[in-house]
């Protein structure tokens, strides 16, 4: 793998990657503290792939980034390659802003859709339920209980009616070149990425990252998901793709090349901490949170605890549905898991 540009665009500033196409970077308030936007020349306007959170910070990059780099042009069209927060956060105001198409799969607007809609002001007992079940402390699961949850529309804009679909396989044109989309799951359902036909460009969102691994969750929404198995399976696919050419434009960190080489290593870093745990749960059942000294090999703090918790209910999640665990017991109202 190699990394063409030594830094990232400075607040309100932008650097050009290929022609026509400028990164950007936004503020999240996270231990993850930024994420990359896109902007490609569309004759007197733009388009963009991903937002960043709606939030001040956010909208107040977006005014430097707009009269600035962008020259105060319209935004014609926003793509938003999956459905999380800091992704599709400003989507929404955009279109209300500028009139702009919004471009995207069926899932991830239907998923984004329904979360700026379901406002909670406390957690559900479907939620406490699965958590409990995960082997999350009880003076955590306290907290949680008395507390108002993350809600989606804390910082996402509310979404308008009627968007452009995005399909696995279909040809696109934007930004001067047409792309292939590629379909990606596990980290995020029909999360789309793009594979420039014109050139040696891949847009490649949560998807493709460099240097970090991508979350992968299972939630109450959905308890018996198997993100893990998809996730191997869409890097997998990809590699059919990826030529160690391609410049990947990430949601996260740097842009790089290498693209075939850091496939394989997302597959093997999850096949390494599968076998790990594997052998772990050998030895002894644990609950899924009794599982992050070995997935992790590092301390999970409170602000990591909840992506975590989610990950690892993943891995067991893929260990049972190839038969190789199975429940073991209970301890506190945990569930117990062995091999």
């Amino acid at each position: 793998m190699a990394f063409p540009f030594d830094a990232p665009p400075a607040p309100g500033e932008a650097v050009t990657v290929a022609p026509g196409v400028l990164w950007m970077r936004l503020p999240l308030p996270m231990t993850l503290d930024h994420v990359n936007v896109y902007a490609l020349a569309e004759g007197e306007g733009w388009t963009l792939v991903d937002t960043g959170f709606d939030t001040p910070a956010g909208r107040d990059a977006w005014a430097a980034l707009l009269a600035g780099p962008l020259g105060g042009r319209p935004i014609l069209r926003v793509i938003g390659t999956h459905h999380h927060p800091d992704h599709v956060g400003l989507a929404g105001w955009f279109m209300a802003r500028d009139g702009s198409e919004l471009m995207i799969s069926r899932t991830a607007w239907l998923t984004a859709r329904m979360l700026v809609l379901d406002r909670q002001d406390r957690a559900t007992p479907e939620s406490l339920a699965f958590w409990r079940r995960a082997g999350m402390p009880g003076a955590m699961l306290d907290k949680r209980a008395a507390e108002r949850p993350f809600n989606f529309a804390d910082c996402v804009h509310p979404l308008p009616l009627g968007f452009t679909r995005l399909v696995d396989g279909q040809q696109v044109a934007f930004g001067g070149r047409r792309w292939r989309v590629a379909m990606g799951h596990g980290h995020a359902p029909c999360h789309a990425t793009f594979w420039s036909l014109d050139d040696d460009l891949v847009i490649g969102g949560d998807q493709l990252l460099p240097s970090i691994s991508p979350n992968l969750g299972v939630y109450p929404t959905e308890p018996e998901a198997d993100p893990v198995g998809e996730w191997i399976e869409s890097c997998g696919r990809m590699l059919d793709l990826a030529q160690a050419r391609h410049l990947v434009l990430p949601g996260h960190k740097l842009p790089f090349t290498g693209l075939p080489t850091r496939l394989r290593q997302l597959i093997d870093n999850h096949h390494s901490a599968l076998a790990r745990l594997v052998a772990a749960l050998r030895e002894e059942p644990r609950s899924a949170v009794g599982c992050f000294d070995i997935l992790f090999k590092r301390r999970i703090g409170a602000g990591e605890f909840g992506l975590a918790l989610v990950e690892a209910v993943a891995h067991v999640n893929h260990l049972r549905r190839q038969g190789i665990v199975s429940q073991m017991g209970e301890r506190d109202g945990a569930l117990l898991w062995g091999a």
